[in-house]
């Protein structure tokens, strides 16, 4: 199975008050965390929803602003793969076995972090249409696809929307 590895980083991070993704944790920022956890567990990486130098960028499909779906949506049209393995830039430390965690032939998520996900590229087509309808709600994509759920309370991640998020990561 040929996985591909997509970080969701298009968000506006306005909670965060600056860009989430040039935030800096243990001397390297949030993005460069991401590719190094994912890079031995996923056959090629993206960034979906922003340039980002040395990895290929997707623009969120159908367009901007449509949250993390877009991000995923983009990556489920990749061409090459038969899954994406995804994970928003600001949900830390991720595991290194994340995938062998998610993998399966349906799509799965965390249980907390949902935005992590494994999700079969067959679903590119019903994204679309999701999205067409209007739902812009991670949550409903996943009620819909009846994605299972995986518990991640021992991985005691950390989703960083703001700054005082950022310093509970440090500690």
């Amino acid at each position: 199975m040929r996985v591909l590895g997509a970080i969701l980083a298009g968000g506006k991070s306005r909670r965060f008050g600056s860009d989430k993704v040039l935030a800096v944790h243990e001397g390297r920022c949030l993005i460069a965390h991401c590719v190094e956890a994912l890079r031995g567990q996923v056959d090629d990486l993206v960034v979906c929803g922003r340039e980002w130098s040395g990895l290929a960028s997707l623009p969120d499909r159908p367009g901007a602003d449509a949250g993390p779906l877009g991000g995923l949506n983009a990556a489920l049209h990749y061409p090459g793969f038969d899954a994406v393995l995804c994970v928003p830039v600001d949900v830390h430390p991720l595991p290194g076995n994340l995938r062998a965690m998610l993998e399966g032939s349906e799509a799965r998520v965390l249980l907390s972090q949902h935005a992590i996900g494994f999700w079969p590229t067959r679903l590119g087509s019903a994204l679309d249409a999701h999205l067409e309808r209007g739902h812009r709600a991670i949550g409903g994509w996943i009620a819909h696809t009846g994605a299972i759920r995986v518990p991640d309370a021992r991985l005691a991640l950390v989703n960083i929307n703001t700054r005082a998020d950022l310093s509970a990561l440090a500690a």
